[in-house]
């Protein structure tokens, strides 16, 4: 069997998760690899044959969403364009990770496509869903068109039923040896380093780790230290840090809760994704607040005087998902060719 593993580039969370899946699937199948939008700090250990533009989102530096950008500096025509021009004849199968080229491609030349990500599991009506906003429709939109696919296995806080797993740890987080240092590590990459710097300045006994995608050399401005991204060294942080303030991308808050480590998280605004797993994480106890203001200096305050810390199990189950959905896939051909050979017999 030959598969494409189609993966979005926009942020770490995908690419981190296919450093996982990627040693699973070559157990059981050949495996070429697709990336589309360059977002991400992390790269993969292994060659990918197919690296596009796709269709992205641009982040601002307010803690959001810039659909202003998104829109402008899109390019709609060039995205149709290499919709057109991929090639999936020599596949048997798409493996999509939220990734709109290869998925509408796919669809265009009849080419089973299964959905692996956590966005896959935000339609499901047992998932609690934020209150409605201007935006709502909107996400809901984008989820259903983005990158569609003939059918999903997705991520989630906890395992709801067999085609909802519990979250993707990779093996750099597993095999951390931990600690409890005195400093906080900070990720918040929608916000410009100014506005956080304001904000964590305010508790002068804390020693704030802030790493940055705006910032190409590190510095340090009285008791928060700006780093670059720096994958190695945010683990060896990570590990040792009391706690954790980050936005509410899956993968890190993942992370984050395996490793038992305190937790406060500032959604995105105008991210449907992140409100969604806000609310879960809401739900397990996990503080969250709006934005980075002066006006959540108290929530900040009390997270920091708090000791508790959620305890959750997450099984190392890359292989298992993986096999679950390539069985699922053989015995759905086998009873597709099935029903046509009764049809021709007919």
């Amino acid at each position: 069997m030959k598969i494409l593993y189609a993966i979005q580039g926009t942020g770490n969370g995908h690419i981190s998760r296919a450093r996982e899946i990627l040693p699973a699937l070559e157990n059981r199948a050949s495996v070429d690899i697709l990336i589309s939008g360059m977002h991400a700090e992390l790269g993969l250990d292994r060659p990918v044959k197919f690296r596009l533009k796709g269709l992205g989102f641009k982040f601002g530096k307010k803690g959001g969403v810039d659909y202003f950008n998104t829109w402008w500096k899109g390019n709609t025509t060039r995205f149709l364009r290499e919709i057109q021009s991929l090639d999936l004849s020599e596949y048997d199968l798409v493996i999509n990770d939220f990734e709109p080229v290869s998925a509408w491609a796919a669809r265009k030349q009849h080419v089973p496509c299964v959905g692996l990500s956590n966005q896959c599991v935000l339609s499901d009506q047992r998932i609690e869903k934020p209150l409605k906003s201007q935006f709502d429709r909107f996400a809901r939109a984008v989820l259903k068109y983005y990158a569609p696919t003939d059918v999903a296995y997705g991520f989630y806080y906890q395992s709801i039923d067999p085609f909802i797993s519990t979250p993707v740890i990779r093996k750099s987080i597993r095999s951390l040896e931990l600690s409890k240092e005195n400093h906080y590590v900070v990720y918040l990459p929608s916000f410009k380093d100014s506005k956080i710097i304001r904000v964590l300045s305010q508790f002068e006994q804390t020693n704030w780790r802030v790493f940055s995608k705006h910032s190409v050399d590190g510095y340090a401005h009285g008791n928060v230290t700006l780093h670059p991204i720096d994958d190695d060294f945010f683990l060896e942080s990570l590990a040792s840090a009391t706690g954790v303030i980050c936005a509410a991308g899956f993968a890190t808050t993942s992370e984050v809760l395996f490793l038992g480590k305190k937790l406060l998280v500032v959604p995105m605004k105008n991210q449907f994704e992140q409100q969604c797993n806000a609310v879960a994480l809401k739900n397990l106890g996990v503080p969250v607040i709006k934005s980075m203001k002066t006006k959540w200096h108290r929530e900040i305050e009390r997270w920091l005087l708090a000791d508790s810390t959620i305890q959750v199990q997450y099984p190392d189950n890359a292989q298992d998902i993986i096999d679950r959905m390539l069985i699922d896939f053989v015995n759905q051909t086998i009873l597709m060719r099935n029903a046509l050979e009764l049809t021709e017999k007919v």
